[in-house]
């Protein structure tokens, strides 16, 4: 079986993970963010905004928003980084690609710290996106820039002992879900 393969053998047992996950979902899974992120006030952070049955930081992303430049991603084509548009609570949404809404206004800028939704991760940093690369990309090429850190945000249940990698796959950092924190070291 090719890495591919084991890869989208892999997202498909993801998703059907995460879904019951979600569904029991309550509205502090986002305690431990706001804790992580109150540690780096006004530090450029970018969040994301929730789809499909992504655990939600939105409430975290507001808190920052409060001290320091907040933003989400925004694709801008396949195969291409992403860009970083600025969020605040109040700012007028409208639909993305993919499904994630983005600014109506972008203004763009560049995070220090990127929270990255995934379908599954592991204790080493592994993480299992849902393939596009965008994430790889944008974090190779802000490492390139800066020290830059990755955390990823998820249910603790959707970890996995071992992510099947490439030599594309860009390690997290962090990962903080509704249970708590782990640094990767």
């Amino acid at each position: 079986m090719t890495l591919a393969a084991v890869k989208d053998a892999a997202r498909k047992a993801a998703f059907a993970r995460r879904k019951p996950l979600f569904d029991q979902a309550n509205a502090a899974q986002a305690g431990y963010l706001s804790e992580v992120l109150a540690g780096y006030r006004g530090v450029p952070v970018s969040g994301f905004m929730p789809i499909r049955t992504e655990i939600d930081p939105l409430a975290a992303m507001a808190e920052a928003a409060a001290h320091g430049p907040v933003g989400v991603p925004v694709i801008q084509a396949a195969a291409q980084p992403l860009k970083f548009a600025r969020w605040t609570p109040d700012t007028k949404m409208v639909a993305g690609q993919f499904g994630a809404s983005v600014p109506e206004a972008l203004e763009y800028f560049e995070p220090e710290i990127v929270i990255v939704p995934l379908l599954a991760f592991d204790r080493h940093g592994g993480r299992l996106g849902y393939g596009g690369g965008f994430y790889d990309r944008t974090l190779e090429l802000l490492r390139a820039r800066r020290s830059t850190l990755a955390i990823g945000f998820a249910f603790a249940g959707q970890e996995i002992d071992q992510i099947p990698l490439e030599d594309t796959d860009q390690p997290l950092d962090m990962i903080v879900t509704e249970n708590g924190v782990t640094e990767i070291s």
